[in-house]
């Protein structure tokens, strides 16, 4: 029992983060859902393009996030996590408005990810230094990326 615990304690802002995204989508559907009963061909059009920009990058954004949480923090993970399905919210709503109006969840949504690829790539770094070199930089890691993450909030 104990041990489970431990193990849950390392995920749990991660598995947080993957259930907000998919209530997100969730959202996602019910709104698509809705727009195809109102008969309106161009509003379901708008929305099923946003769902389907929203679901194409969904895997990378989940696989980056748990890489990251793993391999390096859980914490600056899930922050960017958050951050990213924030982002990806205002993207969709900016969409079903005028298209100019998602461009700012667009380009402001490839920092968390960015930010999560960076991560991966360092945690795995990290993992093969402490494996051929016996050097293990975790907790400098989880320091410099506890730090950096709030960076992800300056526009």
């Amino acid at each position: 029992m104990a041990n489970s615990q431990v193990i849950v304690e390392h995920i749990f802002l991660l598995v947080m983060v993957t259930l907000f995204s998919v209530l997100q989508n969730a959202f996602f559907a019910v709104k698509l859902e809705r727009e195809g009963k109102s008969g309106c061909a161009t509003s379901f059009d708008r929305v099923s393009c946003a769902v389907r920009n929203c679901m194409d990058a969904y895997p990378t954004f989940l696989a980056v996030m748990w890489c990251a949480g793993l391999c390096v923090s859980q914490a600056p993970a899930a922050f960017a996590g958050v951050l990213y399905l924030i982002v990806r919210q205002k993207y969709f709503v900016g969409y079903m408005g005028q298209t100019s109006q998602s461009t700012p969840g667009f380009v402001f949504g490839k920092r968390p990810i960015f930010f999560l690829i960076l991560m991966c790539m360092v945690g795995i770094l990290n993992y093969l230094l402490a494996y051929f070199f016996g050097r293990c930089y975790k907790a400098q890691l989880k320091t410099v990326t506890g730090l950096t993450a709030s960076l992800l909030l300056i526009p």
